[in-house]
């Protein structure tokens, strides 16, 4: 039985949910909830017990010195709750941890007690996959259930994957047979630059959770923090030509594939989105959340080739390095995943962060 001392009445309650490893690409999704826990000051209430669910010799402990007294960290998945203000206040429940290592059944059954004991109305975990998609572009977000209902009323894509799956898979899955709504969103991080931190995939990632909740989120720096990223991987891929090339590739792909969604209905979508940014003023919005004028030109680009379709990066597939990537030099190098096998409760971690469904 979950007792919930302390913890107010909600409002309108969402659960928002990330874990590192494996549907953790580039720390993108992780690195979104601890956003929004520091932003609008979550207060913990609640943490998983560490020897239910770890194993330590995976997810090592770590011991730290507070005013000369050593202490000690235990990997788990903490709870946190946050008021989003403004004419229409609700409340999120912030889910933020590590994948487990073990009892993937009982990890979820355990979370979504504590989503019933909350009155919590939609569960929506995000993640980040390795994809070919091109640093220079915007980075896909895609919106996924297994709810057909759900994916109609919210404009999103009907799951239809099978295969290997991480706890995101799982708990969506959990959800919808507890009669949870529950929705996934992706982000897909270029392979060749797939080491953490990536705050343009976080952005994006808060962007579109913005446009799904209806919320206003304060974005700090890390709009500025991803320009800077960009700049970055530019300054690397120029510094191969291998890798400038493979770029150069992928922009070709992705903006022939975008063509056919330069409909009316996608232009209207993209300018709805800018008034209600704009709404805010110019800069930045209540918060600091960025507008368009103020964080997001960088993101647009419509110039760009029309030679090659896309190789799209789903949110369910494995998004490993794509085949024919180049062997790039430096920290431009497409990264590999080596998987592990799989035991009766889920896929084991592997040992580098592969995102996947």
């Amino acid at each position: 039985m979950i007792e919930l001392e302390g913890v107010p009445e909600l409002i309108d309650p969402v659960m928002v949910a990330a874990f590192e490893g494996w549907n953790d690409a580039g720390d993108a999704a992780s690195t979104a909830v601890a956003h929004l826990d520091r932003e609008w000051k979550g207060e913990v209430f609640a943490a998983l017990d560490a020897e239910d669910y770890y194993d330590f010799q995976v997810n090592r402990p770590t011991i730290w010195l507070d005013g000369g007294t050593r202490k000690v960290t235990w990997p788990t998945t903490r709870l946190s709750v946050v008021r989003v203000g403004g004419e229409q206040p609700r409340d999120l429940v912030l889910v933020r941890g590590i994948e487990p290592s073990m009892r993937w059944r009982s990890f979820c059954n355990e979370l979504l007690g504590f989503a019933h004991e909350l009155g919590v109305e939609m569960v929506v975990v995000l993640g980040a996959l390795l994809g070919d998609t091109p640093h220079t572009r915007p980075v896909p977000v895609s919106g996924v259930t297994s709810d057909p209902d759900l994916a109609r009323s919210m404009d999103l894509e009907e799951t239809r994957y099978e295969g290997p799956t991480g706890i995101v898979g799982i708990l969506q899955e959990a959800c919808t047979h507890a009669g949870v709504p529950a929705v996934s969103l992706w982000a897909a991080v270029p392979h060749y630059v797939s080491q953490p931190p990536n705050p343009k995939a976080t952005l994006a990632l808060l962007n579109r959770l913005e446009d799904l909740l209806g919320l206003r989120i304060p974005l700090g720096e890390l709009p500025e923090d991803a320009r800077a990223w960009q700049l970055g991987v530019d300054q690397l891929a120029a510094e191969d030509s291998e890798v400038a090339e493979y770029v150069q590739t992928l922009e070709e792909a992705r903006d022939t594939a975008e063509l056919p969604e330069a409909s009316g209905e996608a232009i209207a979508r993209e300018f709805e989105r800018y008034l209600r940014r704009r709404d805010a003023g110019p800069g930045q919005g209540p918060g600091g959340h960025a507008t368009e004028s103020g964080d997001t030109a960088y993101l647009r680009d419509t110039s760009g080739g029309r030679n090659r379709p896309a190789k799209s990066p789903r949110p369910e597939g494995e998004g490993r390095t794509a085949p024919g990537a180049p062997p790039a030099s430096g920290s431009a190098r497409p990264d590999t995943a080596d998987d592990e096998g799989e035991d009766d409760d889920g896929p084991a971690r592997s040992s580098e962060e592969s995102p996947d469904d």
